[in-house]
Order: structure tokens, then sequence, then C-alpha cells
């Protein structure tokens, strides 16, 4: 039984070994010419202005959680949808019932986001 693995553990193995080389050989093969320029922080083709401790607003990440949320959604019930009828026909009620504890766990989302006022645009 363990011997039909084999081919498999062969190709992670490789993959292993060949990722590992191929990181490891740019520090091995590359340049390694520093100046002051090349070691300066870059942010934008600016030069950086303030601290790095500098705390950013919860919005950001709002913005960040509305973008995850929506992704899901889209990811996910788009073709739960195209396919609805054909697996409604097939297995019935529980198809929509996950379905429907899944949109109701990602509306929570947007209702916590709600609740943080992400939603306003100031």
């Amino acid at each position: 039984m363990l011997e039909q693995y084999i081919p498999v553990f062969l190709v992670i193995g490789f993959a292993i070994i060949f990722a590992g080389a191929t990181v490891f050989s740019s520090e091995i093969f590359g340049p390694k010419r520093p100046t002051a320029e090349k070691l300066s922080t870059y942010e934008s083709g600016m030069k950086p202005i303030g601290t790095t401790n500098e705390r950013i607003s919860v919005k950001y990440y709002l913005v960040a959680m509305f973008f995850i949320i929506f992704d899901l959604e889209v990811i996910f019930v788009y073709p739960w949808a195209v396919q609805f009828k054909k697996m409604f026909s097939d297995i019935g009620m529980p198809v929509f019932y996950s379905m429907l504890v899944f949109l109701i766990v990602l509306e929570l989302g947007y209702l916590y986001a709600y609740k943080k006022g992400g939603f306003k645009w100031d």
C-alpha cells in the first residue's frame, strides 16, 4: 500500500530540494555590492516621513476585511448559484441550508464592520 505513494514522496522531495537550491543559489552566486543608496529605505520612490511606530486607522483593516468578505462571497456563491438547480434536485434542502449558514456567517462580518463605523467614509 505504501509503495503507491513513493512517486508522490519523490516529487515532494524534489520540489523541496529544488526550491531550497533556487532560493539559496541567489545568496551564493549573486553580487554583493552594497552601497548607502541601496541600503536606504525605499517607500514609493520618496524619502520616508515619520517613524515606523505610527498608528494606523482601524478603517484600513476594515477595508481589507470588506475585500476578503466580498471575495469569499464571489468565490463560493457564484459557482454554487450556477449549479444550484442541479444540486437541489439531487440533494435537496441541505444544499440550501449549508449556503444559508455560510452567508449568515459572512454577513456577521459586514455587521461587525458596520458597528465599527467602516461604512462611514469621512
